[in-house]
């Protein structure tokens, strides 16, 4: 705990030394404990949160943010970005993530120059440095500055700050853009990303954690943690949720057995970050 008290104090001298900031709060769990340190450090008038409304993002998880902002007390405004305006975006390349954050980001940074803010933050943490995001780039050339990942404050920090501070989603499972369920190359519209919405509700509402419904064309590619195989096979679980993801179109409904791992449409990526063990689905 020693080590995670000298990053916390780190982390509020580096928020202390902005003065003022506007965080891109997307209401995870990174970018909830750099708000919740931020509204101890920083007065009201000098801290904005921003929330992004679009297609790419669950509904769920901009209710969450909402709620998070009220509970810290802490200046919150939600802005609608316009990524699929670009048709760079729209196409799904490999950078698909670079053009989203370059939007956002962009938006941001103008929020806070007409508005006097010294910084944009993000909660990029030490360990994204070890995964596919071409968001940091469009982070860097906006002049966003990180924070969590300069206080050298990794994952499992984080959740302990989270629950330290009180936070709702201390042990909420990870979220991610819902293109990140489409593969590379596929066209994105804003009705199949809501199909993916649609499908990872039905796996939700059985009760099933850590979910990916991964999207390939009339196949929906289900990724579950392999400890709760056991329960997605029984009879009368699989077939409700196969009845549930045929009623959005899906002719094949498949339980992937590399189980969930991120970036798994990357490539390259979907056997590396495997970390399914055959004892784990006993």
């Amino acid at each position: 705990m020693k080590g995670l008290e000298a990053k916390e104090t780190a982390l509020y001298r580096r928020l202390r030394a902005y003065g003022s900031a506007v965080i891109a709060f997307s209401g995870g769990v990174d970018s909830s404990v750099l708000l919740a340190a931020a509204s101890k450090i920083l007065p009201g008038g000098k801290l904005l949160a921003v929330s992004a409304r679009s297609a790419t993002y669950p509904a769920a998880e901009l209710r969450l943010a909402r709620a998070i902002a009220r509970k810290l007390k802490v200046r919150h405004r939600v802005i609608d970005t316009g990524e699929f305006a670009n048709p760079a975006f729209v196409a799904n390349p490999p950078r698909r993530c670079y053009y989203c954050k370059s939007e956002l980001f962009s938006e941001l940074r103008e929020i806070a120059r007409q508005e006097g803010f010294a910084v944009v933050l993000d909660g990029t943490n030490l360990d994204d440095r070890g995964d596919v995001r071409p968001g940091r780039r469009a982070a860097k050339e906006c002049g966003v500055r990180s924070p969590l990942l300069e206080a050298r404050l990794n994952k499992s920090d984080l959740r302990a700050l989270a629950r330290k501070y009180g936070l709702p989603n201390w042990n909420k499972p990870a979220a991610a853009c819902l293109a990140s369920r489409i593969p590379y190359g596929t066209r994105l519209d804003k009705r199949l990303l809501a199909k993916v919405d649609e499908a990872e509700r039905v796996l939700t509402r059985l009760g099933f954690c850590q979910i990916r419904v991964r999207h390939h064309g009339d196949i929906a590619r289900i990724e579950i943690a392999p400890e709760e195989f056991s329960r997605m096979i029984r009879p009368a679980t699989a077939r409700r949720v196969v009845q549930g993801l045929r009623k959005l179109g899906y002719r094949y409904v498949t339980l992937d057995l590399a189980g969930y791992r991120t970036g798994s449409m990357n490539p390259n990526r979907a056997i590396q970050n495997s970390k399914c063990k055959v004892q784990s689905a006993k």
